[in-house]
């Protein structure tokens, strides 16, 4: 059994990659060629906002859109512990501060309460993670910054699909970041993401930093990274892009019949709450057990595959460490959550090993 399975979606689309990929070979515009525009307007046109910018990674998203915001040193960006380190190590890489402040015991999304009682005069951003799949609470955070006069950005890195109150995720705030990392719901062959955004301005500077700062050739009215989307990975996730809806409907699926077996054993395992606002991608299917080795070496004794997102919060990593924050709800979580085998393609029987294995 794999935890995730892209080989068998490879196969049900390999004829339509195969043709993309030739076209690519065929013209040779390997940077910034004619399928990065198309993906850019058809991703724009399925979350909803006006600009689509295509770019190198995840990480370079949150990059570009915080240098275009001016996030720099002296500043204060609020942001979740419980994720994956990008969020934070950009936030530092930029000179400024990550203030990490507590997640809601529930969806594990970052608390706007606790929000609201680490505003301080510095701080220039908030920046929430949709995790697992499932949209932070959107409403509660931008009346929060709008209350203060400073942006939002939404990192979707794994959440990329979903909705919140009947909109897509990284059209819920200022800007909105995603991945296209392999194991995401949608995944290029290598590394791609993409920023969204509505705002003429802040677009116009993001495709300029996305290119060295670069306005026209050679002319560069800012400093800028090489952040680019390559061609050939754009016209990997156009054929991959053609079957998104439908592998939401089947992660979906996966992770009902999780919920109910696991429900009906009466345990004292804890499955994802899902919001009644917000539908989600289930890029991972994390639950809460006690007594987290034992379950894992239960499991991995049938060949049952697990996870740990994330083992340790980022305030308690070296970069960023800081051991008099109280964050005692996320250092509860990390001690016991684990993540299940997530794909789209997990067979009914392989859901029924997994299930079985639990009791």
């Amino acid at each position: 059994m794999d935890f995730i399975n892209l080989g068998i979606q490879q196969n049900r689309i390999k004829s339509q990659i195969d043709i993309n990929i030739a076209k690519v070979l065929q013209h040779g515009c390997y940077i910034m060629g004619p399928e990065v525009n198309e993906l850019e307007d058809l991703l724009a046109d399925y979350v909803g906002t006006k600009y689509c910018i295509g770019v190198s990674s995840g990480s370079d998203a949150l990059l570009i859109a915080m240098m275009a915001l001016g996030i720099g040193p002296g500043d204060e960006v609020i942001t979740t512990p419980f994720t994956f380190i990008a969020t934070a190590e950009m936030i530092k890489l930029l000179g400024a501060k990550p203030v990490f402040v507590d997640i809601d015991p529930q969806t594990y999304n970052i608390d706007p309460v606790k929000i609201s009682l680490a505003i301080t005069t510095n701080t220039k951003l908030i920046l929430p993670v949709s995790l697992y799949g499932q949209c932070a609470d959107m409403d509660a955070i931008n009346t929060i910054a709008k209350q203060h006069g400073f942006p939002v950005l939404e990192d979707g890195a794994q959440s990329f699909g979903a909705t919140y109150k009947g909109k897509k995720s990284c059209n819920l705030s200022t800007i909105g970041c995603t991945s296209f990392f392999p194991s995401k719901p949608l995944g290029c062959y290598g590394d791609g993401g993409a920023i969204f955004t509505n705002d003429d301005f802040l677009a116009t500077i993001m495709r300029e930093i996305r290119i060295h700062g670069q306005d026209r050739r050679y002319s560069h009215p800012r400093l800028g990274i090489n952040g680019r989307l390559d061609t050939i990975q754009a016209a990997i996730l156009l054929a991959k892009f053609k079957i998104f809806p439908d592998e939401i409907i089947k992660r979906n699926r996966v992770a009902e019949r999780y919920t109910a077996s696991i429900n009906e054993l009466q345990s004292t395992i804890v499955v994802p709450k899902i919001h009644p606002n917000c539908t989600t991608v289930y890029a991972q299917y994390s639950i809460l057990v006690n007594n987290r080795e034992k379950f894992i070496a239960k499991l991995k004794k049938i060949d049952i595959p697990t996870a740990i997102h994330y083992p340790s919060p980022l305030h308690l990593q070296t970069p960023f460490l800081n051991n008099n924050l109280n964050l005692a709800i996320v250092e509860d979580i990390v001690t016991k959550i684990v993540s299940l085998p997530m794909h789209p393609y997990l067979s009914i029987e392989d859901i029924g090993k997994v299930c079985q294995a639990i009791e």
